[in-house]
């Protein structure tokens, strides 16, 4: 009996190109390189799946019993959810939030100030532009 392998996401997301493409799905690796030009959605579609669980990508498109079926014949191992870089739930797409960057702007304080002027600097520019008219027709 055939010793089951368990592959980890580094291992996995070497392949991710035409000569060499894995995805993720469910839990579980698949070689599927020999079938990228027989995929009916084109090749293109399973590259971007690569690097990342492909699960929902899988789901998403509402594939037939018969391509799950023929899935099978793609199987190379199972995958270690636990080298998941995303926190271990290789069922998400999401990548994790970007790093946080200091800002050097201070944080927007709204005070009554501000308000007031809001206020008053539309009511000032109307009123120079109404003197202005007043004062050019003289």
């Amino acid at each position: 009996m055939a010793e089951k392998v368990v592959h980890a996401f580094e291992d996995v997301a070497k392949h991710n190109n035409k000569d060499d493409c894995w995805l993720i799905i469910n839990s579980k690796v698949y070689d599927v390189t020999p079938f990228l030009e027989e995929h009916p959605g084109g090749d293109e579609i399973l590259y971007m799946s690569t690097g990342k669980d492909a699960t929902s990508d899988f789901e998403d498109v509402g594939h037939s019993k018969e391509a799950e079926e023929k899935m099978k014949e793609f199987l190379i191992g199972d995958f270690d959810v636990s080298t998941y870089p995303w926190g271990g739930n290789s069922n998400t797409n999401t990548p994790p939030p970007p790093p946080t960057i200091a800002s050097s702007t201070p944080p927007n304080h709204d005070s009554s100030s501000s308000k007031i002027l809001l206020f008053i600097l539309p009511l000032l520019i109307f009123g120079v532009a109404f003197l202005l008219r007043f004062y050019s027709k003289n």
